[in-house]
């Protein structure tokens, strides 16, 4: 069967780091597409700096450069915020097709505010990634640390006029810059 590779967040706005997770899990996972999947309404009440529609422009930015992979607005589609809620959605409206999971070590303090993630690992198949400055004390598995870049420190730069050409890739910079997005 297929195995559709969920990658969700925030995206806001969308950096290296994001891009190089998903360059990684297309290289070394046995699946056969990769969807970013932004946040249409974040279930833990964090408020999105950028509207949902501009979030996704960004993500299409950043997908055309990655193969296999593609924008889902299946949080806007489904209307479930919570990612137990999306799986089973996704689930009956893909018959046939498996689904993983990408999670970076930054949510691992998040899980136990995840609605049923047993019930998530059931649905998807977790491939966890670890992210600099969330090192699990277990994490010498030779997999690579990806780079500690962030969203909230992207914006903040965008923000007081910094550079942030080595944070976001080309295509997205120049999308966020047209629009005007993040600026004080």
């Amino acid at each position: 069967m297929p195995e559709i590779a969920l990658f969700g967040g925030s995206f806001d706005p969308p950096h290296v780091g994001h891009l190089l997770a998903a360059a990684y899990v297309l290289a070394t996972e046995p699946i056969d597409e990769l969807w970013l999947v932004p946040v249409f309404e974040h279930p833990l009440g964090k408020k999105a700096a950028a509207p949902f529609e501009h979030r996704v422009e960004l993500c299409e930015k950043l997908a055309q450069s990655l193969p296999r992979t593609r924008v889902s607005r299946a949080e806007q589609e489904s209307g479930k915020a919570r990612t137990v809620d999306l799986l089973e959605w996704l689930d009956a409206g893909h018959p046939g097709t498996n689904f993983a999971l990408v999670l970076g070590s930054d949510l691992d303090a998040e899980r136990s505010q995840w609605k049923n993630f047993e019930r998530i690992k059931e649905l998807a198949r977790i491939i966890e990634l670890e992210r600099g400055g969330y090192r699990k004390p277990q994490a010498a598995s030779g997999k690579p640390v990806f780079p500690e870049v962030s969203s909230t420190d992207v914006r903040a730069l965008l923000g007081s006029g910094g550079d942030v050409s080595h944070l976001v890739p080309r295509d997205v910079l120049a999308a966020i810059r047209a629009a005007g997005t993040y600026k004080p």
